[in-house]
């Protein structure tokens, strides 16, 4: 049996809340997709959420909602999972990469205050900067958004690894310091509902532009219409948009899961600490923590000679043990490589890839399979 990297953990009240959904009148655009919102918004201290049907889906209606297009740039993390640049395609804007700080993974202060100043000089600037929190870990959002303000670039956290997180006095998703934050609820996430995602803000206009988008590009109140309603039945599109519906069997899932958000958090900060002390004495790293930042642990990442580390992975797959690498830079995907990317362009990006490897980490992992986990690390490195 192999022991996965992440795995979801649903309950008996998970499994009734979703049954009591297949058993009432609506399966999709029913009460319970307003509710979960409601709930998250609350959770964080947000002034609205929007939720749609994946994390990816939230990307592109956040983008959408800063109005990003054709001529405009965006600006993100090269280690994340494509999504995180794939947005600005979507909406026809170009995509920009900055480096990252080796000992996090995440975007590092530094290149960023430098990558501003050079772009500024050249008129050059992003619209919209996507901070991604790798692993759960929060970036340093206080001089980062202090770094992007005189700039007028708009501030988007990728907090897909990061619900139950928190960064100084505020929760992850907040929006403190940002315009607005995603959310993913993949099944390997902090919690989920199968699949889907949310964008929680502060300014509700960007709230009422992302429901749009998430159904098509209609509208169904009145007072908005451009042409006078000839009925109730009555609807416009006055914007183009997808299908990025929610449906209330999942809201049920992830609003049931959200009730359990803390309590899988500090499950995972549990095993995240058994980890650093079991592992302290063997030649590997751990990821540093944001000063002020509690991390949410979606991932356990820990780092390794970059000469060793395939051979590490196959060990530990042959044993059984599901540990995973996080990520291919995006800058050198092919696809990215056709658009003028290529190795070499985000050298501590590069490195910390090189280094990188994923642990076992889930509220559900016993301590019987996390020593598994240990033992084997420990034997291989004897």
């Amino acid at each position: 049996m192999v022991i996965p990297y992440g795995k979801q953990s649903v309950s008996e009240e998970d499994v009734k809340a979703v049954v009591e959904v297949l058993t009432s009148d609506f399966l999709t655009q029913g009460p319970v997709v307003p509710r979960f919102e409601r709930a998250l918004a609350s959770s964080v201290g947000a002034t609205d959420a929007v939720v749609v049907n994946s994390g990816t889906a939230a990307l592109h209606v956040a983008c959408l909602a800063l109005s990003l297009g054709e001529g405009d740039v965006l600006w993100t993390s090269p280690i994340s999972f494509v999504a995180s640049a794939n947005c600005a395609r979507y909406c026809g804007a170009s995509v920009d990469f900055v480096d990252v700080s080796r000992e996090n993974g995440n975007i590092c202060i530094k290149a960023l205050e430098l990558k501003l100043a050079a772009a500024a000089a050249q008129n050059c600037l992003p619209k919209v900067l996507v901070a991604v929190h790798l692993a759960g870990n929060p970036c340093d959002l206080l001089p980062l958004s202090l770094l992007l303000k005189p700039y007028g670039v708009k501030l988007i956290e990728d907090a897909s690894h990061a619900i139950g997180a928190r960064y100084r006095e505020s929760s992850i998703g907040d929006c403190a310091y940002s315009d607005l934050t995603v959310f993913s609820f993949h099944p390997v996430k902090v919690i989920t509902s199968g699949e889907g995602g949310c964008v929680l803000c502060k300014d509700s206009s960007f709230a009422k532009s992302m429901r749009a988008s998430r159904q098509h590009g209609l509208l169904r109140e009145a007072s908005e219409y451009r042409y006078p309603s000839p009925g109730d039945w009555y609807y416009e599109q006055q914007s183009m948009g997808w299908n990025y519906r929610m449906t209330d069997i999942q809201a049920a899932l992830g609003h049931s899961q959200l009730t359990r958000c803390n309590e899988f958090v500090q499950k995972r900060n549990d095993i995240a600490a058994y980890y650093r002390v079991a592992l302290e004495e063997l030649p590997c790293e751990f990821l540093t923590t944001t000063s002020g930042a509690y991390c949410s642990y979606h991932l356990f990442v820990i780092l390794v000679e970059p000469s060793e580390r395939q051979d590490l992975f196959s060990y530990m797959r042959r044993a059984g043990i599901g540990v995973q690498v996080h990520y291919i830079p995006i800058h050198t995907q092919p696809y990215y490589r056709d658009l003028g990317f290529n190795w070499g362009m985000f050298p501590d990006a590069e490195y910390f890839y090189s280094r990188a490897l994923s642990l076992p980490i889930f509220p559900s992992l016993t301590a019987d399979d996390q020593g598994k986990v240990i033992d084997l690390l420990k034997i291989y490195w004897s």
